[in-house]
């Protein structure tokens, strides 16, 4: 007997062929998820986690961990990495407030044995967690940014304008795979692919970029299951022209019953 999928009978996606690009780290609960629903799953990771770009930097940002008022992790990865690298340094300063952007970071944040004093109740980006009542006022507070090298600017951007001080504590790089795009690029042009899931924007743009000219156009009309409304919003800007289905949040349970939503019946 099959296991079944989250609130679904087994089978629901039965015989459906869909690919993951979550970061290989990161991929196995919800490639399991759509396993146990039926679903032919191809791992393809678009983004490659690596260490920090400049140790060194980080390291004097954790130095003076205590003179923040305000932790800010903005994904898993920025909560794994950092809390390895603070508790690699010494112990977490206990009235250093932390805020998560969403629920699966406030998730991984527990698992970390910190649960996240502040985490947005609807939506999971920037935009969400910045409606929240403790972050309407920073006069002269102090916050540090869990995140890695690069990214939106607009979380920070907002706090300065309510006052804080923003430091960046950039946990780990982002770079693309060195994978081989021959397999995937057949597949897709023979119409063996029913859904490509993608979470992010930068993910999308690695997919473009590795897939190349020889694959973009089969790669165009793919159905897609994206993470949130502005990565669709990217992937017309992109040229995609097959169904783009949003889910509500990047989370695992999320993007799956996206994918049901998408090929399911």
């Amino acid at each position: 007997m099959k296991a079944k999928g989250p609130g679904n009978a087994a089978g629901t996606l039965a015989g459906r062929h869909v690919v993951v690009t979550r970061p290989a780290a990161q991929a196995e609960a919800f490639c399991r998820m759509l396993a146990a629903a039926g679903a032919r799953v191809t791992r393809f990771p678009v983004i490659e986690i690596r260490g920090p770009k400049d140790p060194l930097r980080l390291g004097a940002v954790l130095d003076a961990l205590e003179g923040f008022d305000l932790a800010v992790f903005v994904s898993a990865n920025a909560v794994q990495r950092g809390l390895a690298a603070v508790r690699a340094r010494g112990a977490w300063p206990t009235p250093l407030r932390v805020a998560a952007i969403g629920a699966g970071t406030a998730r991984e944040l527990q698992n970390h044995g910190r649960a996240a004093d502040i985490v947005p109740g609807a939506r999971f980006d920037s935009e969400a967690l910045l409606q929240e009542p403790a972050l309407q006022d920073l006069t002269g507070r102090k916050v540090v940014i869990f995140r890695g090298d690069g990214g939106r600017e607009h979380l920070a951007g907002i706090l300065r304008e309510r006052g804080a001080t923003v430091t960046y504590a950039e946990t780990y790089r982002r770079a693309m795979p060195d994978l081989d795009p021959e397999p995937l690029r057949a597949q897709l042009k023979t119409g063996a692919i029913d859904a490509i899931t993608v979470t992010s924007g930068e993910g999308l743009h690695n997919l473009v970029a590795m897939l190349g000219a020889q694959g973009r156009s089969a790669l165009l009309r793919a159905p897609l299951v994206v993470g949130a409304t502005r990565v669709g919003e990217l992937a017309q800007e992109l040229g995609f022209h097959g169904a783009i289905e949003r889910a509500e949040d990047p989370t695992d349970a999320a993007m799956f019953r996206a994918v049901e939503a998408l090929l399911a019946g």
